[in-house]
């Protein structure tokens, strides 16, 4: 009798282990419920100690305390909802004065483009337990406490300002700041969007002068977009006449800002033009003070953008001198600018290249000579952390181990390597102040984030977050598991780094339809062993087989592999896409009369032109806020890869998905927001015109006032319910 109850108790455990992992997934639980939404750690800051860190916790309205010995709290250090008649209700984010005896906490934060916001900044006093406004004349953009703790500066109007927080003043140091004219101290939108930085101003080491850039717009030609009422939010002023939003958008070949580099000196109150050169038609993207506070860098870059010169500016006297120079042959990747580390001796920098054939970092003298390549080997660099004085010690991550995975890595100058991260993965670091410590957040294709606390050592201190409650919860169903493969190129040679989930419920000789899901933009990497689990598991779970591919011109394989596309975007990587649908077609399990893909920005120009150019393989495709012709999109992103449309007009209309409209034979649908700033709906109403006038069939859909991401009430639900059910109606 027992062993029967025993049996029978087996069986029931596993008819509900069964139906436990037969839970369905839904497109709910990715984007209204938060089904598996990671935890992390967030508004990290590395304390002076280089002994404690803070976090931002609760409703983002308290910054708690934390010793990196035990990764445990030791004090509250501001909570909000304590504070009397407290201003702000929760924080965006902060930063603490050079003793961290005050703190600057920003809320309230407004988008403008990508990176840039306007919000308010209040200052807390710890001493004095009292929290004030940092301005009472509107709002603010970039506040910066100086390195002495002693002054903010920060943006409004396009001018910038000086806090004196010993006397409560605001003192104003531009005047000719204006929209769509000047700009003082803030990038105008395409050196944010494309440089990939938002501050345009620096202050000096001891705090004796603010460096900054001044961008001249004025020639600069402008893009205007329509904004109707809409909802969510809802323009109530546009009800019945919409409003036109204009900004300064150059285009590739037109004229760009003027860009100049002046020196506020804090004592005299004088400021100085720094010499750059007589050519105008240059980019300045970096300014990066020496530890020298009568040094100044400034990172020079011609149009082309392969050629970068550093300047060294004496900042008493204007003139500059050049301390680094180089070129290459096709362009210099932007990822180099913030590489730039002076190092605290006074006598060296550090900067990366890719001069070898693969990004590695280098050492130099303030003379400009190299002393030696601090990492080499057939693999790319990607993040600098930063160099320890103490231990003689550089810190970086790199792909040496893999294209498809990440890790952190210790290294001095005799090429004596340690790695810092134990576990396969995609890994990220925080260092403290003085690199005794650093928090390492880790995931793979089988494991939620990680986010551990390390000691120089590389012991493991404490699991600060493990996502446990993810990796219990992605039990309850039966998801689809991605497996790494590789394909053949459209060379015959290559071979591309994917990915590919198979049906949860595959049959035996049963074909399934096939999505393709990519990017393919220069440098950028989708095939990664990180963690992931999104709609296309639901794809899956539906029938779909779905694929990743990286072709030739993406990332983590040195330079040659990455800038093949020069001068040609969207040939090569096309080729790849085509020939890689046709070798997953011919697999036994994939129905070759239904192979789709998918893609969104760079991702929908190779979806429209994949369809068009490979329509003997593609049968569906969605572009979302697609580039239709690289003429519409901006100069700093498309010359750096297809230099002016005089120089090269073959390269630019002949790659275009609107060459190809006559070619059109299956289904497509594109979407795109009316207001997006960055890929503008033009690209898809001019691509919908050459359709139409082909007599070409396709589907559209138009987000009113959404930007390149389009999102806002219930936008995204309503965006990936259309194009599930596209696929379905389509492939299935």
């Amino acid at each position: 009798m027992k062993k029967i109850t025993g049996i029978l108790l087996m069986f029931i455990a596993l008819c509900v282990q069964t139906q436990a992992q037969d839970k369905k997934l839904s497109l709910n639980d990715f984007f209204v419920n938060g089904t598996f939404r990671t935890q992390g750690v967030y508004g990290l800051r590395s304390m002076n100690d280089g002994e404690h860190y803070t976090v931002v916790e609760g409703n983002s309205d308290r910054i708690v305390k934390y010793s990196y010995k035990t990764g445990l709290p030791v004090g509250v250090l501001l909570d909000l909802s304590k504070i009397e008649d407290c201003p702000l209700a929760y924080i965006n984010d902060y930063t603490f004065n050079a003793d961290e005896s005050r703190i600057l906490l920003c809320t309230n934060q407004q988008a403008i483009y990508r990176r840039s916001f306007t919000a308010e900044y209040y200052i807390y006093d710890f001493k004095n337990k009292e929290i004030k406004p940092l301005s009472s004349e509107g709002r603010q953009q970039l506040a910066t406490f100086s390195p002495d703790g002693q002054r903010i500066a920060f943006v409004r109007d396009n001018n910038i300002f000086i806090h004196d927080l010993r006397f409560g003043s605001e003192r104003q140091i531009t005047y000719d700041g204006e929209f769509n004219h000047i700009i003082n101290g803030a990038p105008d939108w395409v050196y944010e969007e494309e440089f990939a930085f938002n501050r345009a101003f620096e202050w000096a080491p001891d705090g004796s002068a603010l460096a900054y850039i001044k961008f001249d717009e004025s020639e600069v030609r402008e893009f205007q977009m329509n904004m109707f009422e809409g909802q969510a939010p809802d323009l109530k002023q546009n009800s019945l006449y919409p409003s036109n939003y204009t900004y300064k958008y150059p285009k590739a070949g037109e004229k760009n800002s003027k860009v100049s580099v002046y020196v506020y000196d804090i004592e005299d109150r004088t400021t100085l033009k720094m010499d750059t050169g007589e050519e105008e038609n240059i980019y300045l993207p970096r300014i990066r003070w020496t530890k020298d506070p009568k040094k100044l860098a400034i990172i020079r870059l011609n149009r082309h953008q392969n050629k970068m010169e550093i300047l060294l500016a004496n900042v008493k006297v204007g003139t500059t001198t050049p301390l680094y120079r180089e070129e290459n042959k096709y362009y210099i990747a932007e990822s180099n600018f913030d590489n730039l580390v002076f190092l605290n001796d006074g006598t060296q920098f550090v900067i990366t290249s890719e001069k070898s054939g693969f990004m590695h970092l280098y050492l130099y003298d303030m003379a400009g000579r190299e002393k030696q390549a601090i990492t080499s080997g057939d693999f790319d660099i990607i993040d600098f952390y930063g160099y320890d004085p103490a231990r003689k010690l550089f810190y970086y991550s790199s792909y040496e181990e893999s294209p498809l995975e990440k890790y952190i890595y210790s290294i001095n100058l005799k090429g004596v390597k340690k790695k810092l991260t134990p576990v396969e993965g995609w890994n990220e670091a925080s260092f403290s102040k003085n690199f005794n410590y650093y928090i390492n957040v880790v995931s793979n294709s089988e494991m939620p984030p990680v986010t551990t606390l390390y000691n120089a050592k590389g012991k493991a201190v404490r699991v600060l977050a493990d996502n446990k409650h993810v990796a219990e919860k992605v039990k309850e169903y039966n998801i689809a598991r991605r497996e790494f493969i590789q394909i053949p190129a459209a060379d015959g040679t290559t071979m591309l780094n994917a990915w590919i989930m198979k049906p949860v419920h595959m049959e035996a000789g049963k074909r399934y339809p096939l999505l393709i899901t990519q990017y393919s933009g220069p440098n950028s990497q989708q095939v990664m062993n990180s963690w992931s689990l999104n709609w296309l598991n639901y794809l899956a779970q539906e029938g779909f087989v779905v694929a990743c591919i990286d072709p030739r011109g993406t990332a983590a394989r040195g330079e040659e592999f990455r800038k093949c596309t020069y001068m040609q975007l969207g040939k090569i990587e096309s080729d790849d896409m085509i020939a890689a649908a046709k070798w997953l077609a011919s697999q036994d399990y994939i129905d070759s009369r239904n192979v789709g893909i998918w893609g969104w920005s760079y991702g929908g120009f190779m979806s429209s032109l994949c369809l068009m150019k490979g329509h003997d393989v593609f049968t569906t495709a969605i572009a979302v806020a697609p580039v239709t012709n690289w003429r519409y999109y901006d100069s700093i992103y498309t010359e750096r890869y297809m230099r002016t449309p005089a120089e090269n007009a073959s390269g630019y209309d002949t790659n275009a998905p609107m060459h190809y409209v006559s070619q059109l034979e299956g289904n497509l649908l594109l979407c795109h927001g009316t207001a997006d700033d960055n890929v503008h709906v033009q690209n898809t109403y001019e691509l919908a015109e050459r359709l139409v006038q082909a007599n070409k069939q396709f589907d559209m859909a138009i987000y009113t006032n959404r930007n390149h991401s389009i999102y806002g009430g219930n936008t995204t639900l309503q965006l990936y319910t259309r194009f599930v059910r596209y696929l379905m109606e389509h492939m299935k």
